[in-house]
């Protein structure tokens, strides 16, 4: 029998078409968390809310686990490697959940935007991989569009004005954990090894934050409205993992990747409709930047990887 080919062109445009408007819901989705998040500002602190929600979505991914896989699913590849993913994103969300109480969300999901940049150097840094020629033009353009988005925020609030970029080079060296123990477990296992991982991380900066005499960081019983958030964010941050999963099967993450800025755009628009943050003209433009140089970097990848690939025409 012969084997499957490839699909049909119009199958295959189908799936390219469904996949990327799977992510753009899946990051669309995060970004609504994020707002949800900023809106507990002032009510409890950002350690305690980031504590809460990885503790929500540890146990939820634990049950779908054990529902899915049983207790034979439950393993600790690469333990190192793992621990490392955990604590990466737990500083990267102390971070990045500190951050968007203190600034306009938008600026402070424009600046994750430099992590692809930031993962190229780190990767070529730790795992030798080759840092294409584009990543240093790509990084020294990013880096003056951030720039641009933290001059107002940094005579504002001063140091703390660079969570984001903090919470930016946090998920850069998870993206460099995950290229290591990638293949290693099923994505669901993976999902639920780094949040296992992130949530003491995150409990302990909260705990520490608490007795640190610092009043906003002074952790007090929440309200229910607090916890509903908090488990909402769990909810669809979880969903919204998955939802970037299927679109990667639907479409290479070649396709899908440049559907993440769809974040900055509903970013903006939740910060003017909820809280009355309109993008200053500057910080719009290092956004501009930032996102310009993401789109160049990929696209230069993209065009070389076809040019590598078997078969294609030099």
């Amino acid at each position: 029998m012969k084997p499957p080919g490839p699909p049909p062109p119009a199958k295959a445009a189908d799936n390219q078409a469904q996949g990327m408007m799977i992510a753009l819901l899946g990051f669309g989705c995060l970004t609504i968390g994020d707002g949800v998040i900023k809106s507990i500002a002032g009510e409890w602190p950002g350690t305690a809310v980031a504590a809460l929600r990885y503790l929500i979505g540890t146990a939820g991914l634990l049950v779908i686990l054990l529902a899915v896989e049983g207790r034979r699913g439950m393993r600790l590849p690469m333990p190192w490697a793992q621990i490392g993913r955990g604590v990466s994103v737990g500083i990267a969300t102390i971070a990045f959940f500190s951050a968007i109480f203190l600034m306009p969300l938008a600026d402070a999901v424009a600046i994750q935007f430099t992590s692809p940049m930031l993962t190229a150097l780190l990767s070529a840094l730790i795992l030798g991989e080759r840092l294409p020629r584009a990543a240093w033009p790509a990084t020294l353009i990013a880096f003056a569009g951030m720039l641009l988005i933290l001059r107002p925020n940094v005579a504002d609030l001063g140091w703390a004005a660079l969570l984001p970029v903090v919470a930016a080079m946090g998920i850069s060296a998870m993206m460099v954990f995950n290229r290591m123990v990638a293949g290693s477990g099923s994505v669901l296992l993976m999902q639920l090894l780094i949040s296992a991982i992130a949530a003491p991380v995150i409990v302990l900066a909260a705990i520490i934050g608490h007795f640190s005499g610092f009043e906003a960081l002074h952790v007090d019983t929440p309200g229910w409205s607090v916890v509903g958030r908090c488990t909402f964010v769990a909810v669809t941050a979880t969903l919204s993992h998955l939802l970037i999963y299927v679109a990667t099967t639907k479409a290479s993450a070649a396709i899908t990747a440049p559907m993440v800025y769809v974040q900055l755009l509903t970013a903006a628009i939740i910060g003017i409709v909820f809280f009355g943050d309109w993008p200053d003209p500057l910080a719009l433009a290092g956004a501009m930047l930032i996102i310009g140089a993401g789109l160049w970097l990929w696209w230069r990848e993209r065009r070389r990887a076809k040019l590598l690939s078997p078969g294609t025409p030099a």
